[in-house]
């Protein structure tokens, strides 16, 4: 399947790339709409209560919803700031350790500032799963190990397959005491971005598959999450020619 998929992102993108240059206002747009979604969606999969009009109006208009968690509301902020990095980032073509850091230091200080953008120190438990991340003491040297392997990997790999082995290298290592999701999903679409693909997006109908397919990878079983991925990317990339084209 991964395959096949791949070479159906890649007719999309042609497609999406025989209208370059885009019109500066519609790409803004285009950006704004990615914006709220990635948002959305990322923070719904970790169970923020937000509705997309509700993270909108939070990101746009700066209101807060009443009745919702100040916490879901330092969350929409955050990875609104942490988007904008990620274009600044697209701009470069490596990914280190430092801008790993700064994503998640943008999304999190409002609800952590001591541990926003730092390792961590101490041992996590995942709930739903028998995965155990690795003991803090091992989390600079794996990170370092990670990022240095990250050119040869990006060498070898489609840019899809690509981004969807670092997001699942970070998960597995879970350098953060929170927000490791939201930081690989990030880094996942620094990856495309860079690569010329667009945003790409996890719908929160897809959080059970999700999930899943990332417990197989603690199995040894990457290939359905790959696929996921694939897919995932497949619909942004047809929703991003759809506001081109509409």
């Amino acid at each position: 399947m991964t395959t096949a998929i791949l070479k159906k992102i890649d007719e999309l993108n042609d497609r999406i790339n025989a209208h370059r240059p885009i019109d500066k206002r519609l790409l803004k747009q285009i950006k704004e709409y990615f914006r709220i979604g990635f948002a959305y969606s990322s923070n719904a999969l970790e169970g923020n209560s937000l509705t997309e009009t509700e993270t909108k109006i939070v990101i746009e208009d700066g209101i807060t919803i009443g009745g919702k968690p100040v916490k879901d509301h330092f969350e929409a902020l955050g990875h609104s700031e942490a988007y904008d990095l990620l274009y600044d980032l697209a701009k470069g073509k490596e990914i280190t350790e430092t801008n790993i850091k700064a994503l998640h230091r943008l999304f999190y200080y409002r609800i952590d500032e001591k541990q926003a953008g730092k390792y961590r120190k101490h041992k996590v438990i995942i709930t739903g799963t028998d995965f155990i991340p690795p003991a803090p003491e091992r989390i600079p040297d794996l990170m370092k190990a990670f990022t240095s392997n990250l050119p040869a990997c990006r060498k070898k790999l489609h840019p899809v397959e690509f981004a969807a082995v670092i997001h699942k290298e970070l998960v597995m290592i879970h350098p953060f005491i929170d927000g490791n999701g939201r930081a690989a999903r990030l880094l996942m679409n620094l990856a495309l971005l860079q690569a010329g693909y667009p945003i790409a997006i996890i719908p929160p109908v897809l959080r059970r598959e999700y999930l899943n397919s990332l417990n197989m990878i603690h199995q040894g079983k990457e290939k359905p999450f790959i696929n996921l991925i694939a897919g995932v990317c497949y619909e942004s990339s047809k929703e991003y020619l759809r506001l081109l084209e509409g």
